[in-house]
């Protein structure tokens, strides 16, 4: 049936004024977040998911997007769980515009590898994931940007070395490797003993069961031992209960060195006076002094959207691993916009982008974050970067840095990284990618 000519026009002017009244569709670059906001590990969750969320907002405010390209996300609760995380990922996967998953877990990133790699979507595993990931050829949507968990260590007995007067002083000296009891904290066990034979010292590596509420046989251990040192591998409750009980046996604070994921406040804040003087690695500084942070408590704070409930975490650890995480997020959807155009990228764009991630100390100054983090340089076949690292003492009331930048020792781990992610490849099938296979889509 048709309408008499005058309804039509009336029809077709009102669909007209709706349009005009409807702001145009805007290109959208998705993150699908597999947050964890509750549960044992809700400390690190809420300040990575926060820092990382309060930047994406201070490039929408700020700058409108990356180069008009509005940043849209949705999180997903997991608990810090497999099973939730990976189903986040298929609830999400088919979300249009995905720029990459960022899931801050090790279960749920080794979870996703084989599903990431089918769907061409980059990993981005920071300062933790699997060591072999490092390697390009064999992983290409996988990067453990920043630090794998070998070049951490590579890192810790380097300061160690530094602080004894060189990398020949560690001869003799006796190391115990406090690890948590947790496929993440035993992933170090073959290269310390490595490094243990490369340098001569002795090496002891005891394990705490998760989640860690009680150490004390583990530090009568340590007493006995009488060790120069103790690397403290933990995650969680462990981290204060393990500063606290040293202190109860006699072990000095400032003799024991943190790993990554044992440098934040909420590890030393419920030790108390235990935690004074207590050294950890990290890729990130903490503090809001730096320019960056001071634009997003102007920008994002100053409009009322900032993602944290507590503004006194600004500039925490967590929150600036956050930050520093949306600086490599959206710095690699910038370079791949150079090539692909400004406009929604396809995963495998973002990959190329990430692939050509090259930020070296004066674009790190220019975005800000002078001092906050050194610099990185990503290629095809690194998916890592440098791998620098500096280490920070808790005074008290805040950390303080007390290192220069530390490199890891390439020479001695690349041959490692590449045997390993071989017999991956071997296992999986999968060829070996060349410097000719670099083309999207390869």
């Amino acid at each position: 049936m048709r309408l008499p000519r005058s309804l039509r026009a009336a029809a077709l002017a009102a669909a007209i004024g709706l349009s005009a009244a409807l702001p145009a569709q805007a290109d959208e670059q998705f993150f699908p977040l597999q947050s964890y906001r509750v549960g044992p590990y809700a400390a690190g969750g809420t300040g990575f998911f926060g820092g990382f969320i309060d930047y994406l907002n201070l490039i929408n405010i700020r700058d409108g997007g990356v180069n008009g390209v509005k940043l849209t996300w949705e999180e997903g609760e997991t608990q810090y769980e497999v099973e939730r995380g990976v189903e986040v990922y298929e609830r999400l996967k088919s979300h249009p515009g995905v720029a990459a998953w960022n899931p801050l877990s090790v279960g749920i990133a080794y979870a996703m590898i084989d599903r990431i790699s089918k769907d061409k979507v980059p990993l981005i595993t920071i300062n933790h994931g699997r060591t072999d990931s490092t390697d390009g050829r064999v992983f290409p949507y996988v990067f453990p940007l920043l630090l794998n968990p070998y070049s951490e260590t590579s890192g810790i007995v380097n300061y160690i070395a530094s602080r004894e007067g060189g990398a020949d002083k560690l001869k003799g000296k006796k190391i115990v490797v406090l690890y948590h009891g947790s496929p993440y904290g035993k992933e170090t066990i073959p290269i310390y003993k490595l490094l243990a034979d490369k340098y001569s010292f002795s090496l002891e590596q005891i394990e705490v069961p998760h989640p860690g509420n009680e150490q004390q046989s583990q530090w009568l251990s340590i007493r006995r031992a009488k060790p120069d040192y103790v690397v403290l591998r933990g995650w969680g409750v462990m981290n204060p209960v393990a500063l606290k009980t040293a202190q109860k046996v006699g072990f000095p604070v400032d003799h024991i060195i943190g790993n990554v994921w044992s440098n934040s406040e909420e590890d030393v804040i419920p030790a108390g006076d235990a935690a004074k003087g207590y050294v950890a690695i990290t890729t990130q500084a903490s503090g809001a002094e730096y320019p960056v942070l001071q634009e997003v408590i102007k920008t994002v704070y100053g409009a009322g959207k900032g993602n944290l409930d507590d503004k006194k975490r600004i500039g925490s650890v967590y929150h600036n691993l956050g930050i520093v995480n949306g600086i490599l997020n959206v710095e690699a959807i910038r370079i791949a916009q150079q090539k692909f155009g400004k406009r929604t990228l396809t995963g495998d764009e973002v990959r190329w982008g990430f692939e050509h991630l090259q930020l070296d100390p004066a674009r790190v100054e220019a975005l800000g974050a002078k001092g906050l983090f050194h610099s990185i340089n990503v290629t095809w076949d690194n998916h890592e970067g440098d791998g620098r690292v500096t280490f920070q003492q808790w005074d008290g009331t805040k950390w303080k840095v007390v290192s220069d930048w530390i490199a890891p020792d390439w020479a001695f781990l690349r041959p490692i990284i590449e045997k390993s992610s071989a017999a991956y490849a071997a296992e999986h099938n999968i060829k070996i990618r060349t410097s000719d296979d670099t083309p999207v889509g390869q």
